[in-house]
């Protein structure tokens, strides 16, 4: 029979640290192979996404809408479901919720390449958007880094707020911050995750900076000053998710820079370098290959309860 998870099931079997270590093992993994995925512009400014992946066990194809517009409203602007079946009778074994699957696997990347990068892994943290995404990497570096210091900047300062009472709740030093910009200079740990409509963070950063770059994953979309990603590239080091970023990453195509010359996280799990060269800029675009580590472990985490 499929098991039909909910948003509490499906984060229940998708905890930080274990789906990091998935996702280190699928990069490893040569039976994965993750086509294209298609994105479908939809009237109104919303996106409709497919995205299929499959390894020798497992096939799985996410299907979601982004509706920007949703942003502050009681809608996500990130709807849908992950379908998982089984390779070798072709049966459906899972459906996921397929918000909570793209902001734990998202948030876990992003842990897998601070644990591989981050000069200075203990923060303080400043995270900058204080939506879904800004609560999974919150959760997800204080599980996975052990930080226990967090700063957030957001446009809603109710919602800054919400996040920081999550933060102390988990038992961590939290404040909400005015100025993203000015707090570079004490926090090491920096995550932007806004809806990417313009420039948010423009200052350099510390020479131990371990910045991850989420919320830009098109041309058009950019958090970062196309100053500072040029920065990266000529005083440290930059690294891509997957090498699709060379056709979504905003922040760096907006720079002009040429993101075929940039490492991705495969490179980095497989042929670890020996220490990065300066501040580190991370940048995330998504990839089908991170939901199939999902539905990789959400698979085990149901098959030991």
């Amino acid at each position: 029979m499929t098991a039909l998870l909910d948003s509490p099931q499906t984060a229940a079997r998708l905890p930080y640290a274990a789906l990091a270590q998935e996702i280190e093992l699928l990069l490893a993994d040569a039976s994965v192979c993750v086509p294209p995925r298609l994105v479908q512009a939809l009237t109104g400014g919303g996106s409709l996404f497919v995205m299929p992946a499959f390894d020798a066990r497992l096939a799985i194809t996410k299907l979601i809408t982004f509706t920007p517009g949703n942003a502050g409203s009681a809608r996500p602007a990130i709807q849908g479901d992950v379908v998982v079946f089984d390779v070798a009778s072709g049966e459906r074994r899972l459906i996921l919720d397929g918000p909570v699957v793209t902001a734990r696997r998202t948030a876990a990347v992003s842990l897998l390449a601070a644990q591989r990068l981050a000069p200075n892994p203990a923060g303080p943290l400043l995270i900058i958007g204080a939506g879904t995404q800004g609560l999974a990497h919150l959760e997800a570096f204080a599980e996975g880094l052990g930080v226990r210091e967090v700063r957030v900047a957001s446009r809603s300062r109710s919602s800054a707020q919400q996040l920081v009472a999550h933060a102390k709740a988990l038992g961590m030093a939290a404040r909400v911050v005015a100025d993203a910009d000015a707090q570079l200079a004490d926090c090491p740990l920096v995550v932007t995750c806004t809806p990417a409509g313009r420039v948010v963070l423009r200052a350099l950063p510390r020479a131990d900076a371990f910045i991850a770059a989420i919320g830009a994953f098109t041309p058009a979309m950019v958090e970062l000053d196309a100053a500072l990603c040029r920065h990266f590239a000529d005083h440290g080091t930059i690294v891509v998710d997957t090498m699709a970023a060379r056709r979504e990453a905003g922040d760096l195509l907006q720079a002009g820079l040429d993101v075929t010359l940039f490492a991705d996280l495969r490179a980095v799990v497989l042929d670890p370098p020996q220490a990065p060269k300066g501040p580190v800029l991370f940048k995330s675009c998504g990839w089908a290959g991170w939901d199939l580590a999902a539905a990789r472990c959400a698979i085990q985490q149901l098959e030991f309860s």
